[in-house]
């Protein structure tokens, strides 16, 4: 199916419980031709079902969180981290902060609600909502773990806000915290609850010490805490809004139909545009109003997800019918809970419990995803093919590089060549280099600027200029509206990262294939002598610019097994350029080179052969991206590792997870230099003041045969 043309656009617009639900099921159902964008400020969504029993310490953050990364990807998906800020309707697009507008021809907004106070002075300054949730469990999380006595105001006196003021009362008291919580309510708390749930959570909040202000307007947030309007100050070292439900501001926007700021949707959860879908909070359902509760939008999933394929398909929509009623179920802050339901309401352990198995079943439903099966072979097929296609799926970026065993095999073992070609034009210096990737992303506008990163890295790592790029483009087989979508996405990432670099698109080549592959020539132009792979000298320092494990950080996501944040964080570093790294280094380096398919071991093994030295690196110095280290460890390997490890050359003493990812191919990877050994500490200091947290001397050029010992 994956084969068939690519001819429409899904757009989901926020990584809300029913767009989660959605993606699990469009990842067992797909719908051949559609391309899925999910659009998400993070890679990770909290679960709202957890979060009372997370800020009580009862789960930890990791508990908490729905993998983005993972369901996109189970589901052919792209994700792209950003904050959607407009949708407009006639011209089928969304904004995104940082990058160009992203078309649709059916979308579906899932968002959640806020519970910001832009109206109340202070507030943005001086106090966190507790939703969106992702951002307040961060703020919990560091203030919880803090030391001395904590003083708290909750804005907001609901069975939200009490559940979060027991949540917080019984974690301080945990930590061994002294704790003043109070919760304040402009009218009556606890309205919402019923009877005999309002007697029940009034007394705990009182066991817990938590005190009740009713009937009082807060006036003002400050550094200190909150000023209410009849002039009582509320001491508070960390002031949490809770009260109610506020739409995003920017949905109004949109010209679609609004019911107080949220999105109108009828009973097929469409909104007034037939082309826009929206569910869970941000939804106002029309025909039959309910309470915001996650509870719909969990049951809206399966409609949605039927609808979204009958309004790309040409299909018979279905209607959404939602309960009259539904089990509510309070955490008390301790392993107990109150359930409330057709007005009655019961409390007790067990019912903590039963929260608990329903909260964890729904988050195994989510995480407990896995990526989609290789076809089986047929039952015959040539010697060697079962061997070629090895255990796994082949990798993307260069993990799909030719080995360098091959390489060397085809074209001589000579003394390895540099970075990028040398041209003598009328005096002048010119370097050029070529490099294309299959795409190491499903976001084309990501996926190409690590591209040009990447192939900027042969020009940058001699030291040159960059000034001019070819692109070769091979995209999946798609319609000519796709191409010329995606081509613009493509296009824009690449001259902004030719752009920022200082090299101009002169012109390229564009074809249509399997999958997208992405690549670049490019030219720089130096007026000082190049830095070569041959002039490293025993006493260097060798400095490198970038974290290591961006193959083993890939790999892990294509087994399902790498957390989602920890692939956005290896994305953001290879997309990461290295034009001032190269400025700063190239002045004083001997020797340099970027690392990239043949891994650390491999692209420092060409430095000491060419240079006739031998090198030592300090394991425990190496830089490692986020999840690379524990990946190495439960042996996961990019598919190009066996090469690299037998292509490396000599290489002594590389064990354990750090010594693998001297093998580990980079995609965009670092600048690897060696600099005069007096020199080594003050220009890590300056690439660290340049931005390059990474920077770090990892070992050392000395005398002796060309091969790299580990230790």
């Amino acid at each position: 199916m994956d084969s068939l043309p690519l001819t429409r656009d899904l757009v989901l617009i926020g990584g809300g419980h029913t767009h989660a639900l959605v993606l699990r099921r469009w990842a067992m159902q797909r719908l051949p031709g559609v391309r899925v964008t999910v659009i998400d400020p993070a890679p990770a969504a909290a679960y709202s079902g957890m979060l009372p029993g997370f800020v009580a310490g009862h789960y930890t953050r990791d508990d908490l969180d729905i993998d983005l990364h993972r369901l996109a990807a189970a589901a052919g998906a792209r994700l792209v981290l950003g904050r959607a800020t407009a949708l407009d309707p006639a011209a089928r697009s969304v904004s995104v902060e940082g990058r160009p507008d992203i078309p649709y021809d059916v979308a579906s907004v899932d968002i959640g609600i806020t519970s910001a106070m832009p109206e109340l002075p202070g507030f943005a300054e001086h106090a966190v909502p507790a939703k969106p949730l992702g951002p307040f469990a961060t703020r919990w999380d560091a203030f919880a773990t803090g030391t001395g006595a904590a003083r708290i105001a909750v804005i907001g006196g609901g069975v939200a806000g009490a559940e979060l003021a027991m949540a917080m009362a019984w974690r301080l008291r945990g930590e061994g915290r002294a704790a003043e919580i109070v919760a304040i309510d402009r009218s009556a708390a606890l309205k919402e609850a019923t009877e005999r749930g309002r007697r029940i959570l009034r007394e705990r909040l009182a066991a817990l010490g938590v005190t009740l202000i009713e009937h009082a307007s807060v006036a003002e947030v400050t550094a200190d805490g909150v000023r209410l309007e009849d002039g009582r100050q509320i001491a508070a070292d960390l002031t949490v809004g809770a009260a109610g439900a506020v739409a995003w501001d920017w949905l109004a926007g949109t010209g679609l139909e609004t019911q107080d700021g949220f999105l109108v949707i009828d009973r097929f959860l469409r909104t007034s545009d037939p082309a826009v879908f929206a569910a869970g909070d941000c939804a106002h359902m029309a025909d039959s109003p309910r309470p915001k509760a996650g509870v719909y939008a969990v049951r809206q999933a399966p409609v949605l997800h039927a609808n979204l394929r009958a309004a790309l398909s040409g299909g018979r929509l279905t209607a959404y019918r939602p309960q009259r009623d539904y089990l509510r179920l309070i955490s008390l802050g301790r392993k107990a809970a109150v359930a409330e339901k057709w007005g009655q309401a019961i409390a007790g352990p067990l019912l903590w419990r039963w929260k608990d198995r329903i909260d964890r079943r729904f988050m195994d439903r989510l995480n407990d995803v896995r990526p989609m099966e290789r076809p089986p072979l047929p039952p015959l097929v040539a010697d060697g093919v079962r061997e070629a296609l090895g255990d796994k799926p082949m990798c993307a970026g260069c993990g799909a590089k030719v080995g360098r065993g091959a390489l060397r095999a085809a074209l001589g073992d000579g003394p390895p060549g540099d970075d990028a070609a040398v041209l003598e034009i009328g005096g002048a210096r010119q370097v050029i280099s070529a490099d294309h990737l299959r795409a190491v992303v499903a976001d084309p506008w990501l996926a190409t600027r690590i591209a040009a990163v990447h192939a900027l890295g042969d020009v940058w790592a001699m030291g040159a200029r960059p000034q001019a790029a070819l692109a070769s483009l091979i995209l999946p087989r798609m319609s000519a509206e796709l191409q010329e979508r995606t081509l613009r996405e493509i296009m824009a990432a690449a001259r902004d990262v030719m752009d920022a670099a200082g090299a101009e698109i002169v012109g390229g080549h564009t074809s249509l294939g399997d999958e997208l592959t992405i690549g670049f020539t490019v030219t720089g132009l130096c007026a000082r002598d190049l830095v070569t792979l041959a002039g490293a000298r025993p006493g260097d320092a060798l400095v490198l610019t970038k974290a290591l494990g961006s193959g083993v950080v890939m790999a892990g996501a294509m087994a399902g097994r790498t957390r989602g944040a920890d692939l956005a964080a290896c994305h953001d570093a290879m997309a990461a350029g290295q034009g001032a790294a190269s400025r700063l280094l190239a002045r004083a380096a001997h020797a340099m080179t970027d690392v990239t398919g043949f891994g650390l071991a491999g692209h420092l093994g060409g430095i000491c052969e060419a240079s006739g030295v031998a090198a030592e690196v300090d394991l425990a110095a190496l830089p490692l991206l986020p999840g690379a280290e524990a990946m190495a460890a439960a042996g996961v390997r990019s598919s190009l590792w066996a090469d690299n490890r037998g292509g490396a050359g000599p290489v002594f003493g590389a064990s354990g997870a750090r010594g693998d990812l001297m093998f580990d191919p980079q995609t965009a990877g670092g600048l690897l230099a060696a600099v005069p050994g007096d020199m080594g500490e003050g220009l890590v200091a300056e690439l660290r003041a340049a931005g390059y947290d990474a920077a770090v001397a990892i070992g050392r050029i000395v005398e002796g045969a060309p091969g790299v010992a580990c230790k």
